[in-house]
């Protein structure tokens, strides 16, 4: 049984996340893990669990957060790789 970093609960069905940065993070649900690793939208500061968007860096839970923001809406992008 290991620890949840977040929670501190002992737990029998904990899991290991591992990044790509090569850190290794232990909780116990699936709210502790978002609650640690989830970004945060830049404008309305809610946990990002979705795919989010991508503005010239800039990292939103949605488009109307993106054009509520000084970002520039046309530049729009889904969070996802381009190659």
């Amino acid at each position: 049984m290991d620890v949840c970093e977040v929670c501190g609960n002992t737990y029998d069905q904990s899991f290991e996340i591992h990044t790509r940065d090569g850190a290794k993070h232990t909780f116990d649900s699936f709210e502790c893990a978002i609650h640690q690793l989830a970004p945060i939208c830049e404008h309305c500061r809610c946990r990002v669990v979705g795919h989010g968007v991508q503005v010239d860096g800039h990292f939103f839970c949605c488009a109307h957060c993106s054009r509520q923001s000084s970002v520039g809406s046309e530049k729009i992008r889904d969070a996802v790789s381009t190659s």
